[in-house]
Formats: structure tokens, sequence, C-alpha cells
């Protein structure tokens, strides 16, 4: 007769069982440990080596339990040697396969530029169109309270602006503080135009080079990095760089995720 041993343990003893998820590149999960977070850009035998948005590169023991998943302990495994479905969005968001756009919102998100709208288009295009959110441009900002009471924002119509070079003393913050609508967010980055926004390293140079006060900004970057004087080709070439969060700047980044989040507040 076969003996039969039931397992004694009791259940405030046992450890609950994790699911196994595949170290993909690009996946973003925080070590349990250290609370280093980032996404994952090489698994080998045993070890992950996670990159944060800052570029700093960590490299972690693939041990049971040992990461966070949205929130969740998981495991993380060697992923198989076939090709992998991505699970981020460029912007590091959970990519939804087979998604379909959301019907547009009332609430719109404005950017100085056409480069501004293609720059936030490449990074967070997936999640903009779940969200219904659309990105449109000004052309300046010179005359944004004018357009902003044009827009007639509401508590069902929420209006985000990033602005260009938001800095205190700039001409850019003293139109910004003439807009005072509760349902309307004015954010922006630092940098003189969206270009410095994207990492120098993203682009293959050491740093943004400076550019003489009085002088055309763009067609002074060309002159100074040998590159042709065409901004335009200058842009795309810049833009081709861009593949995910992680070519961007922090100021950037987090100013686009919170008109993201103010627009599509419930």
């Amino acid at each position: 007769m076969r003996s039969y041993d039931p397992d004694l343990t009791p259940a405030w003893k046992k450890t609950a069982p994790v699911p196994e998820v595949p170290a993909d590149r690009d996946l973003v999960v925080e070590e349990v440990t250290t609370g280093f977070c980032g996404a994952v850009i090489r698994c080998e035998a045993g070890t992950v080596t996670l990159e944060d948005r800052f570029g700093k590169h960590r490299v972690f023991p693939l041990d049971p339990r040992g990461f966070l998943l949205e929130g969740r302990v998981v495991t993380l495994v060697r992923p198989s040697a076939g090709p992998a479905r991505p699970t981020r969005t460029a912007s590091g968001s959970v990519a939804v396969p087979g998604a379909r756009a959301r019907v547009a919102r009332a609430g719109r998100i404005y950017v100085e530029g056409r480069h501004d709208a293609e720059l936030v288009e490449r990074v967070w295009g997936d999640d903009l169109r779940i969200e219904g959110v659309v990105v449109e441009y000004l052309e300046g900002v010179d005359d944004l309270p004018a357009i902003v009471a044009e827009f007639a924002p509401g508590p069902d119509a929420r209006l985000g602006v990033l602005v260009d070079h938001l800095v205190p003393g700039s001409k850019e913050s003293r139109i910004a503080a003439r807009v005072t609508s509760p349902d309307v967010l004015v954010v922006g980055h630092p940098y003189i135009d969206v270009w410095e926004a994207v990492k120098p390293s993203s682009v293959g140079i050491r740093a943004w080079p400076r550019v003489p006060r009085g002088q055309d900004w763009k067609t002074g970057v060309c002159e100074a990095l040998g590159w042709p004087p065409n901004t335009g080709a200058a842009w795309q070439h810049i833009l081709s760089k861009v593949t995910s969060y992680k070519d961007l700047e922090p100021e950037l980044l987090g100013r686009v995720e919170e008109l993201i989040d103010f627009v599509t507040a419930p």
C-alpha cells in the first residue's frame, strides 16, 4: 500500500507562490532589497542588469521573489530565445497589445511647436491614444492667454500646456503667470528648445553647444556641431535617435507625465 505523507505545515508558515516573469529587454521592475527601479537591458545566466531613468546600471542576481512588477512580487527568469512581444511602451508604461484608441477627450495638451509635438508622439503616442488625449502645437506661446480663453477649459475639458524655457524671469514665465484657470495646467522645461531635452549621449554628442545670445539657436547648434545648415534634417536625425523615455532628460519626462495625469484625471 502506498503511504500518504500529508503536509502538516501550518498555513501561516507556507510561502505563497509568485509568478515567474521573463526578464525581457525594457521590462521595468524594482529590486525588493535595494528599491532600485529600472528597465532590463541585459539578462545573462543568473543575473539581470537594470538601467534607471538617469542611466545608472545595477546588476542583480535572479533570486526567487527578488523583484516587484507593478507592485507585485515576482521571480524574474531568463527569457526564451524566441522573439518577445514588447511589454512596455516607449514611455515605460505597460503595453496593451491590441488595445483600441479611445475616442478623443474634450481636454487637450498644447505644446509650443511641431518638434515638441513629434517628440511627445514618439515617446507617449501609445499612451495618449489609449487615454484619448490629443496633442496640438501652437507655434509659440505669445498669445497663450487668448488661446486658453478661446478653448474655454472646464472640469470636463481640462487643458495642459508644455512651455519651452519656463524658468524664473523669462518671457515664457511671465506669459504663463497670466493663465489662472484651475482647469489649466501650464508646466515647462528649462531648455531653450526641445532639442536639448534629448540626451546628448543618445544623439552621439558630448553636450549640446552653447549658442551666443541673439543667434538662432537651432542654426547655431548645427554650425557648432558641423552639421549641414538644415534644421529640419537635423531634427529628423535627432528624433530618429529617440526610441524610449530613456533617451530624454528627466526635466521633460516629469512634465509630460504631469500633463497627461492632469488632463485624464476624473
